[in-house]
């Protein structure tokens, strides 16, 4: 076996991305890998509940022998025994850890297996500082598509910070590998953006009282006929699901003409007014929507691993360069060779260019 690729988990943003994406790497590649200074950058520094569950995730995809994993932890050796395999998977987060992002470091790895699976993760599946479940499957999932990555996603049963006990089930099929696109066929995000043809706004609130999703609903939708929004364009839905535990948030996904979606979500916590809420999704929308690039902030790293992946020569703009985006950008980078190009300054608008082999 080759020796491990080590990667210092303190650069850039210094959180969780770089070991989630250093795991979906090392798996899909075969290659091991050394983290140290796991979430430097993060009070406490470490591995957390959600972390080791993922490692743990990664780790039966691929049979891969642990050093490290273990709460607190801050290095971690992971060596891949084999490639990839197909099966039924199931993963538990005992706390509201962010059961997407554990979803999302085994999608690619059992993407590029040889035969289906089906992967059920539980926890948290709307929690601050992670997609919920509304952005993998309305964002995220169509974006990746065009790159030959498929999958089915369900939403079983919600849950919030700080109770968690939610559950998604995701069925994944094998990569199918396209050809470079040409100008005709490039994926939507990888065009222009047009107009915009529809903003739906889904407020939630479990054990709450009814009228918190309500009055989500009301401020988002009042904000964006304010800010010009044509209300003919807007849709609500507003929903009460069961949950073990209480929370709230609004997601509000923009759809424009030739397929492209961003998504931009509020989360609620305790004593946060549910007017905020909304304004938290609403504000992050309007500042997308003031540009003219079709990819949001969140897709744009997480377009990252997939593009790097998949081996397409393609790029995009987003409305703003973030720390993640660089920092994701850096992790593929020690395992795969400078990929990417990134034209404009964090914070800004910027363009992202990925090459099929090293620049």
């Amino acid at each position: 076996m080759s020796s491990p690729v080590t990667v210092d988990g303190s650069t850039g943003e210094g959180g969780g991305q770089i070991l989630r994406t250093s795991l979906s790497l090392a798996a899909v590649l075969g290659r091991p890998v050394r983290i140290v200074n796991i979430r430097a950058g993060r009070k406490p520094p470490g591995l957390r509940p959600q972390h080791v569950q993922a490692v743990k995730a990664a780790a039966a995809v691929c049979n891969a022998r642990l050093e490290g994993a273990k709460e607190h932890s801050c290095e971690l050796l992971f060596e891949p025994q084999s490639s990839p395999q197909p099966g039924e998977y199931r993963f538990d987060i005992p706390t509201a850890g962010a059961a997407t992002l554990v979803l999302q470091t085994v999608w690619l790895p059992l993407a590029h297996a040889a035969a289906p699976s089906r992967v059920v993760v539980t926890g948290g599946t709307h929690v601050s500082w992670s997609p919920p479940f509304d952005y993998l499957a309305q964002v995220y999932l169509p974006a990746v598509t065009p790159l030959g990555y498929s999958g089915r996603l369900r939403l079983v049963r919600w849950g919030f910070y700080p109770k968690g006990g939610g559950e998604i089930a995701l069925e994944v099929e094998p990569m199918r590998p396209t050809a470079q696109p040409t100008e005709a066929d490039l994926p939507p995000w990888a065009r222009p953006r047009g107009e915009l043809e529809a903003v739906r706004i889904l407020s939630a609130a479990s054990n709450v009282g009814n009228q918190v999703a309500a009055r989500q609903a009301r401020q988002a939708y009042n904000r964006l006929v304010e800010a010009g929004i044509p209300a003919h364009r807007l849709h609500t839905r507003v929903t009460n699901p069961p949950s073990v535990g209480p929370g709230t948030c609004l997601f509000l996904l923009a759809e424009y003409a030739g397929g492209v979606t961003a998504g931009f979500t509020g989360f609620g916590r305790q004593g946060y007014p549910a007017e905020r809420v909304a304004d938290d999704a609403v504000d992050a929308f309007l500042a997308h929507h003031a540009t003219d690039a079709p990819v949001d902030p969140h897709l744009a790293d997480q377009l990252v691993l997939p593009l790097a992946l998949a081996g397409r020569n393609l790029a995009f703009a987003t409305s703003q360069v973030t720390p993640h985006l660089i920092t994701n950008v850096w992790a593929v980078a020690q395992f795969m060779g400078r990929r990417f190009e990134i034209v404009g300054q964090e914070g800004a608008p910027g363009h992202v260019r990925c090459s099929s082999s090293p620049f």
